[in-house]
């Protein structure tokens, strides 16, 4: 399959079948992907950080990791990686993001948004959104204070992760919209369905 461009600060919802590969691409570089599944035969299941980091062990996931559901069901198996920091612990930016965060009297309505309206036409509601496994975002925990940072992405043009599908899957992924996630330009993010 070739690839599929999702235009800057939007998103797209698809069906992804067990075994097929889901490959998100950074085009040109520094910009993030808001990637959230849901067992796409009940939609209540959905992927977990809080699974998929404790079962880890650690809180960056690359090649050979594991990603879980709220079940503890493994959805994905991340097979390739050429960045190697991605980040699973914040949400979707939204339009209350870019209020409290970046004080904008004209908020975009972010990734959530964008996500919620892609999922809608699967019967997936906003509320059952979980926190994304986002790709190539950069996000620096310092140890002494525990305060973080979003730093610009590591991942250079043509850069990407590979997941391969362990159950038939309703997947959401976006451009990401938030500015410092991505290095403050809005890029597109291409994706592939192979293997």
């Amino acid at each position: 399959m070739s690839s599929i461009t999702i235009p800057p600060r939007s998103g797209t919802a698809f069906k992804l079948s067990e075994g097929n590969c889901l490959t998100v691409v950074d085009p040109e570089g520094e910009q993030v992907s808001d990637l959230v599944a849901f067992n796409a035969s009940d939609v209540r299941e959905a992927i977990s950080s809080g699974r998929s980091l404790d079962y880890a062990s650690k809180l960056l996931l690359s090649t050979g990791d594991l990603i879980y559901s709220n079940r503890s069901n493994v959805m994905f198996e991340i097979v390739e990686d050429t960045v190697g920091r991605h980040d699973f612990l914040l949400t979707p930016c939204s339009k209350e993001t870019f209020k409290i965060i970046y004080k904008d009297e004209h908020p975009h309505r972010g990734c959530f948004g964008n996500l919620a309206e892609a999922l809608a036409p699967f019967g997936i509601e906003p509320d059952y959104i979980p926190v994304a496994f986002n790709c190539f975002m950069n996000v620096v925990i310092d140890s002494q204070t525990s305060a973080f940072t979003v730093q610009a992405p590591l991942s250079r043009s043509g850069d990407f992760i590979r997941f391969k599908a362990k159950m038939d899957l309703i997947v959401g992924l976006t451009a990401c919209s938030a500015l410092q996630s991505n290095n403050y330009a809005f890029k597109p993010i291409n994706y592939r369905i192979d293997c």
